[in-house]
């Protein structure tokens, strides 16, 4: 590993660290300079505002792109392990932060794309130190991830299910009554379980009526089961974590089936 010049470690407290108050600092700045990043591209996008200061708002923003890109070169010059920073979340987020601005001058349009800097924003956790609501966001992820295969089994039952009343509203109503296909029929099906219901194709025969009120009534029904599903997995992790945690010291346990805490030695289970 190559020698860290004493300017590299002060600059790495500070882009990377929270404990200084020009750390502190540093992050609060950048915050605001991507909440005005993000304010310019939502302008931008309005017309009269484009019209009328057009020109403005595309010095500012590469005016912002060059201080994300100083930014990110810095963040790479002074990380211990480059690799990696350059393939982490953050890391990843901060060169996309800088790209779409360089790439509109090939790609007309992709200018927009610089909302993504909007990402960012949740350093905000790191700052403010907030990590419980990043633990907790992370139990979500877990419970999503362990409830995958039977969301994956009720997605497939679903694409079943719109498909054969996608199929049945094709026959029953025909091209006549806006049902010109099998797939646009098995789109008006998604959109009727789902209870969205946009308008735009309506049964017109009684049978296609009372199909369409049915799959509403199912539509109700199906919403509810993936949300069962998750809070299931989500009350069954949280039951275990309780389960291994000390109720005298709360200490953590590895093992969920000890008699008693290896920290304190109080018994898991008190009277």
């Amino acid at each position: 590993m190559m020698e860290r010049s004493r300017l590299q470690q002060r600059l790495e407290r500070i882009v990377f660290g929270t404990d200084t108050r020009a750390g502190r600092l540093f992050d609060v700045v950048l915050l605001w300079t991507i909440l005005l990043s993000v304010a310019l591209v939502l302008l931008e996008s309005v017309h009269e505002v484009q019209v009328r200061y057009g020109r403005w708002l595309l010095m500012a923003e590469w005016a912002l792109t060059v201080l994300f890109t100083i930014e990110y070169v810095v963040r790479v010059w002074v990380s211990r392990d480059r690799r990696r920073y350059v393939l982490s979340f953050y890391g990843l987020v901060d060169l996309l932060a800088a790209l779409p601005t360089y790439i509109s001058l090939f790609v007309p349009g992709t200018q927009a794309l610089t909302i993504i800097r909007a990402i960012r924003l949740t350093r905000v956790f790191r700052i403010l130190r907030l990590t419980t609501y990043t633990r907790e966001a992370s139990h979500l992820l877990l419970a999503l991830y362990a409830s995958r295969h039977r969301i994956i089994v009720f997605s497939m039952a679903v694409l079943a299910l719109v498909t054969v009343f996608g199929t049945v509203m094709y026959l029953v109503e025909g091209p006549a009554h806006g049902f010109t296909s099998i797939p646009r029929s098995i789109y008006w099906a998604i959109v009727t379980l789902t209870t969205v219901g946009y308008g735009d194709i309506a049964p017109r025969t009684a049978f296609g009526q009372a199909l369409a009120s049915a799959i509403m009534i199912l539509g109700y029904a199906i919403i509810a089961i993936p949300t069962g599903i998750v809070s299931a997995e989500i009350a069954r992790r949280e039951h275990q974590r309780q389960a291994s945690t000390c109720p005298t010291c709360g200490a953590g346990v590895a093992q969920p089936d000890a008699r008693f805490c290896p920290h304190c030695g109080a018994s898991m289970k008190p009277d």
